[in-house]
């Protein structure tokens, strides 16, 4: 019988594809490697291999590691300019070889290699780390790649029998992106740590760079002067109130607001001078609220900051062990929108069981389930992150998996959901020459928000009637005042958002190159609420104001009917702002002092790079051209560096923090 090797990146997900592979447990030896075990047992794979004897057991991610040659290694072997082309050596390190052992031989008498990392770029490169490893030891192996999302038994099975080749552009993409990595950010890293380390003994930790890391910290510290620097504008409007069977109603001035207070007191007076209020517009109209769109990662982290209160790193962390349990899908995923040959409503039914939600899910399988929404991304790997398996509640370990897995199965069944109904009616008036509008909303049909409770939509104070053509003298007008606020400190939802939109790395790796401008101590973290507390964010109230027409006259701040139509039900914990340490600002000046373009602390080289790795891997560039046109791009960078250093040092001696 044939021997087929099975490689997992993980030993979770080895185990749990043994064991449904082996419909039953499997015999399992000891590896002389931690953690990792070698699984025996027989399958029927698909043809040409037919029944086979199969071994699957696992690396702990990359078994490899790059590094310079060792002449280049120490921070004073070379000047840090030579790293751009110091040679480069690929090795398994001391802790990895006994896993690399193993590999090497169980491939020996095996078959074929059948790769079980996750099927992103990432896990394409692993898999061909470990496909290295395996025909050193057996040159005839033959190399196949399981491509799957979750580890759902028939989803498993599926996989196994249709296995595909490696991606070789996925794999020199990230040997690629690895090398430019390496030799940018240990170039400037060297040149900034050697040169400002000796200005003083709170400057002795490593000062790093990293293509990634200091766009990150760039966004921090603009937004941070932009809230520094604000300079309050005084803007005044017109309010408009009038009383209606009992019902105060609020119009606001189609304007909003106007910066020149003669120019606002002159239309107020011909607003009062005209003493009656015209009814112009009566319109009541359906509307809807759209349901979610199917789960991102980069979703996934925003809305974990913004409603559960967690960290994009925590929020990633406790989505891949939900996901290595066997309980939601692939975690890193840039797609939004289902394929239609995926049966969700057996997805949905699995929910059923639950007491918080299972009734909801019952109703969709009663009748109520629609077809997902379709986003415009679909990275061809993986669906959108959803529920997998049903976990009661206490079968997790701690309150964070909970929440987490909660979201996501509620945004499942919410994407499978009718958009809510209701009803708009907006009403204009016409007072003097101005025109002023009020709106109310009229909630007939939640629908997806009964199992979505992120989001709100709630029914406005319901409108008195209005009929087109009439006239009546408004209870009361008033010239408000008020001025503008600064924007907040910048969130990380706001974070993630900006770094997507401008190519910062992965969505797989956006937490984690936040996570390092935290642990360098470039930025702190601290929750908005209290924040807020300290800073008073935000446009200002109305404060005073002239009044005039018929019956009673007080000075209101803006109200009225409206819609309320964000915000939703958080989490524990409150959302984080980040504000930059002396050293990040100082980082983030030197640089852009340089007066060379586009300065390090600005996305756009990296974008560019990144949007190379994209043409790698559709066939459109070479690994080898890339690296070479960029390493030719930031050697440019860096010798204007070198040659400026001493601005560098001195924005870092007197940092400007105001």
């Amino acid at each position: 019988m044939p021997k087929i090797l099975c490689v997992a990146e993980k030993p979770s997900i080895a185990r749990a594809v043994a064991e449904h592979l082996a419909g039953q447990r499997p015999n399992s030896r000891h590896t002389g490697a931690d953690y990792v075990m070698n699984y025996d047992f027989n399958f029927a794979f698909g043809p040409p291999w037919g029944n086979c004897s199969v071994t699957m057991t696992s690396v702990i991610g990359h078994l490899q590691t790059q590094d310079f040659a060792h002449a280049y290694r120490g921070w004073k072997s070379c000047s840090p300019g030579e790293l751009f082309e110091a040679p480069i050596e690929h090795y398994v390190e001391d802790k990895k070889k006994a896993i690399a052992d193993n590999i090497g031989r169980e491939a020996r008498y095996a078959k074929a290699l059948f790769i079980w990392t996750d099927c992103d770029r990432e896990g394409e490169y692993i898999g061909s780390e470990v496909s290295q490893i395996a025909l050193k030891a057996n040159p005839n192996l033959e190399v196949k790649r399981a491509k799957f999302s979750n580890i759902e038994r028939a989803h498993v099975f599926r996989a196994a029998q249709n296995p595909i080749g490696l991606d070789e552009r996925q794999v020199s993409a990230v040997a690629a992106r690895i090398e430019l990595d390496l030799r940018i950010g240990a170039s400037f890293t060297r040149l900034q740590t050697l040169s400002i380390q000796p200005l003083g003994p709170e400057l002795q930790n490593v000062i790093s760079y990293g293509s990634c890391q200091f766009p990150t910290l760039g966004f921090v510290v603009d937004r941070y002067f932009r809230v520094r620097n604000f300079v309050p504008e005084m803007f005044w409007y017109i309010k408009v109130t009038h009383l209606r069977d009992d019902i105060s109603v609020g119009f606001n001035w189609k304007r909003v607001h106007l910066f020149d207070r003669m120019a606002v007191t002159i239309l107020f007076e011909r607003c009062l001078a005209s003493k009656t209020a015209k009814v112009t517009k009566v319109q009541t109209k359906p509307t809807s609220k759209w349901r979610p769109l199917p789960l991102t990662t980069v979703e996934l982290q925003k809305l974990g900051s913004r409603l559960l209160g967690m960290d994009s790193q925590t929020v990633m962390k406790i989505a891949e062990e939900l996901y290595t349990k066997g309980f939601i899908s692939y975690p890193r995923t840039e797609t939004d929108q289902f394929d239609r040959g995926m049966d969700l409503r057996a997805l949905v039914e699995k929910q059923t069981v639950d007491r918080n939600w299972g009734a909801y899910a019952q109703g969709l399988l009663g009748g109520n389930f629609r077809q997902p929404r379709a986003g415009q991304n679909n990275d061809q790997a993986h669906p959108p992150i959803h529920p997998v398996a049903y976990v009661a509640n206490n079968a997790l370990p701690t309150d964070e998996h909970r929440r987490l897995y909660e979201f996501v199965v509620r945004r499942f069944l919410a994407c499978c959901s009718e958009d809510a109904k209701g009803e708009t009616t907006t009403i204009e008036i016409q007072f003097g020459d101005e025109i002023f509008h009020t709106h109310g909303l009229l909630v007939r049909e939640r629908n997806y928000l009964d199992v979505y409770p992120y989001e709100r939509w709630d029914s406005s104070q319901q409108l008195p009637d209005f009929t087109v053509g009439e006239q009546f003298i408004p209870t009361e007008a008033t010239m408000l005042e008020g001025q503008t606020g600064p924007p907040g400190y910048l969130t990380e939802p706001e974070l993630i958002a900006l770094m997507d939109a401008n190519g910062i790395g992965t969505d797989a790796t956006m937490a984690e190159h936040i996570a390092k401008i935290k642990e360098r101590e470039y930025v702190i973290s601290r929750p908005r609420s209290e924040a807020a507390r300290r800073e008073g964010n935000g446009d200002g109230g109305a404060v005073r104001g002239r009044q005039g027409g018929r019956g009673q006259r007080g000075g209101r701040g803006p109200g009225g009917a409206g819609a309320g139509n964000g915000g939703g039900r958080g989490g524990r914990g409150t959302v984080q702002e980040f504000i930059p340490s002396t050293l990040g600002v100082a980082l983030v000046e030197g640089y852009n002092n340089m007066g060379f373009e586009p300065s390090l602390s600005k996305p756009f080289l990296r974008k560019e790079m990144e949007l190379k790795m994209k043409a790698i891997c559709e066939g459109r560039k070479t690994r080898s051209g890339v690296v070479e046109e960029s390493l030719g791009q930031y050697r440019e960078v860096f010798i204007i560096t070198s040659r400026r250093i001493d601005i560098l040092k001195t924005v870092c001696e007197h940092p400007r923090l105001t």
